[in-house]
């Protein structure tokens, strides 16, 4: 079996020239979307609208680092928020203990993310399927009860970020629109690191080791490297992500950067959008983040838990009838148009040759 032949949906296929020559007009398009992004800082001035596409932003780029080991590779992370603290963490305290710049700080947080990914991987990848999943939630949660009971990183208490420095050179800032800038580019490089993974020798390796891990083995494949590889490089988006969240919020406590909902958040992000696809974890951050905050603003603390419920209903509906997410359901969508269109033509053209 030739490993290219196992491909899932992606932006090839959505940039792909068609049998009508649209190539130029989605090229145009995505070229579209990226300036309305670039946007709307300027046309929306609420602060707390603002806040909410930065949220938006945050766990799309989350998403999209989740989707290059649960997607591509098709390893099921559910400790993926182990990642998300050591980067909040190191790039925190490199920053307020030993004085770092933040851009910096924010890069060592990710390379050591990334390496102690691999000695989580090397034990864990030993393991398979669900056993996987359940290995690098108690990863995460040791890594969790670490962190509250080291009294160097805050403990339980957390750490804060002083203001008395503001600027691009910490990182820190008074209103939210550089917040949605700086998280505006982390999602589009971590989008194009994606896009260049998919298209190279890697992404077709990743799916090969997810829908044909045997045939990928014969082939000469080497599994648990190329999973690491995908672990490594997943692992050190999601640490970047962390110290971006650090920087904003101006503080951090194991509650809010290592607890296990945000593992299952970001894996939902993915499963809901369309797994293993480029721009589905984008579209499916737009819908939980929506759904997160209007449950909050609509029932406050009484409603606790109930984005969860929907969140619930969504991913069985997602699994019951369209197991490849929201990506899926649009390109079946024109696929259909499509086809219809093509039929119709076909009609067209019988119905003149029996007139002829």
């Amino acid at each position: 079996m030739n490993i290219q032949d196992k491909t899932v949906i992606s932006a090839h296929e959505l940039l792909a020239p068609d049998s009508h020559g649209n190539s130029s007009v989605k090229y145009i398009l995505l070229a579209l979307c990226v300036l309305a992004a670039l946007l709307v800082p300027v046309v929306v001035k609420d602060p707390s609208h603002q806040n909410l596409a930065i949220l938006i932003l945050m766990a799309a780029q989350l998403g999209v680092a989740w989707n290059i080991v649960g997607g591509y590779a098709g390893q099921v992370s559910l400790g993926h928020v182990a990642f998300y603290g050591l980067g909040a963490y190191t790039s925190t305290l490199l920053l307020t203990q030993w004085g770092f710049n933040a851009w910096v700080a924010m890069l060592c947080g990710g390379i050591l993310s990334a390496a102690i990914s691999l000695i989580i991987g090397w034990s864990c990848f030993r393991l398979n399927g669900h056993y996987f999943g359940m290995a690098t939630i108690a990863v995460a949660e040791i890594i969790q009860i670490i962190f509250t009971n080291w009294e160097y990183a805050g403990a339980a208490v957390g750490l804060t970020l002083p203001m008395d420095q503001q600027g691009w050179g910490s990182m820190i800032f008074t209103d939210k629109a550089p917040y949605y800038y700086i998280a505006l580019g982390l999602l589009l490089l971590t989008l194009a690191v994606n896009y260049w993974i998919e298209h190279s020798y890697l992404g077709y390796y990743f799916r090969a080791i997810k829908d044909e891990p045997d045939a990928a083995r014969s082939l000469g494949i080497n599994l648990s490297r190329y999973k690491q590889i995908a672990f490594a490089v997943s692992s050190f988006f999601t640490a970047i992500g962390g110290s971006l969240y650090a920087q904003k919020e101006l503080y951090i406590d194991p509650g809010s950067v290592l607890h296990t909902g945000l593992s299952i958040k970001m894996a939902l992000v993915s499963i809901l959008g369309g797994v293993g696809t480029l721009l589905g974890p984008v579209i499916g951050a737009g819908v939980l983040t929506f759904i997160e905050e209007g449950t909050r603003a609509l029932f406050g603390g009484s409603g606790r838990g109930t984005d969860l419920v929907i969140y619930a209903a969504l991913i069985v509906v997602i699994a019951v009838y369209y197991p490849t997410g929201v990506m899926g359901w649009i390109k079946q969508f024109f696929a259909r148009r499509k086809a219809v269109k093509a039929q119709k033509e076909q009609d067209v053209q019988e119905a003149k040759r029996e007139a002829a």
